[in-house]
């Protein structure tokens, strides 16, 4: 097993400036990552997101690092001011920087779901065949380039383990996958241990990611918690100090066949630093331990 970090766990250290993502990719080589997996890029107006991707690629290169993953938002829906066709033209140019990366899997997002004001009596299952057909045209452009696309359980409205399994056996290519984040389902008030179970065939990459949870059945006033779709509490936490059962949740995986990359992704309120290399410590140990 190979181990990650997602360049999400170090937006705090980014977005205060108190380093940069070239730092924070020297940061993952000291921490004792094998790999780190990038999300959309942040591209100076002195630069072109090729120029940009070629720089990424050649320090990962100089650190030893490996790029695990490319991950980008879409939405099928609303993307590209709605248009469909624009939206899957732009992950396909997306594609493209991923091939240039090196890396040979790229995540988008499938949609955040329809507007309140348009939701009308509009359901998943209503949006599913446009979802479908853009990450069909998407993952069969992607195969020529030598990588792989998967969608993730993320954002609310795609996220339960039983909506973007319709999407994968929706799409029906080889090529199309799942990244699949133990901790995401809980965002949708679901059980990751009965959600890992019913898509670990299908996983193409993994997130390990931890919260605490507090019920949403009585007023509750901490900061640093966020709402889950049905009203109860999470915060990011360490992995394995929290209440994701991750262990039990890698256990699957590892069982039904996964070797890929284990991807810290950290949201906690703690160092960034501290956070992913805790983290990347006790992954370490529970894997070990799975054998």
């Amino acid at each position: 097993m190979k181990f990650s970090v997602s360049s999400y766990s170090y937006s705090s250290l980014i977005n205060s400036g108190e380093k940069s993502l070239f730092d924070c990719i020297s940061v993952a080589k000291e921490t004792g990552f094998d790999g780190i997996e990038f999300i959309d890029f942040d591209v100076p107006e002195s630069m072109s997101l090729p120029e940009y991707a070629e720089r990424v690629k050649e320090k990962c290169q100089s650190e030893g690092l490996e790029i695990s993953a490319y991950t980008i938002g879409a939405d099928f829906l609303y993307g590209s001011g709605g248009d469909l066709d624009g939206e899957i033209r732009r992950l396909k140019s997306q594609v493209d920087i991923a091939s240039l990366l090196g890396t040979d899997k790229m995540r988008h997002d499938a949609t955040r779901g329809y507007d309140r004001g348009d939701r009308g009596f509009k359901s998943f299952d209503d949006a599913l065949p446009r979802i479908i057909r853009g990450c069909r045209e998407v993952t069969e452009y992607a195969a020529s380039k030598g990588v792989k696309t998967m969608t993730e359980n993320h954002g609310f409205f795609s996220q339960d383990s039983q909506r973007v399994e319709k999407i994968v056996n929706g799409v029906k290519n080889d090529n199309f996958g799942l990244l699949i984040d133990i901790g995401n389902f809980m965002c949708a008030d679901e059980d990751p241990i009965e959600a890992v179970g019913r898509l670990a065939p299908y996983a193409f990459h993994v997130h390990a990611k931890d919260f605490h949870k507090k019920s949403g059945n009585a007023p509750f006033f901490c900061d640093g918690f966020f709402k889950t779709r049905g009203g109860s509490y999470l915060r990011g936490a360490v992995i394995g100090h929290g209440d994701v059962p991750v262990y039990q949740c890698l256990s699957t995986l590892i069982s039904n066949g996964y070797d890929g990359y284990v991807t810290v992704e950290f949201e906690g309120i703690e160092s960034s630093i501290t956070g992913t290399s805790f983290g990347l410590n006790t992954l370490k140990r529970m894997c070990a331990s799975i054998g």
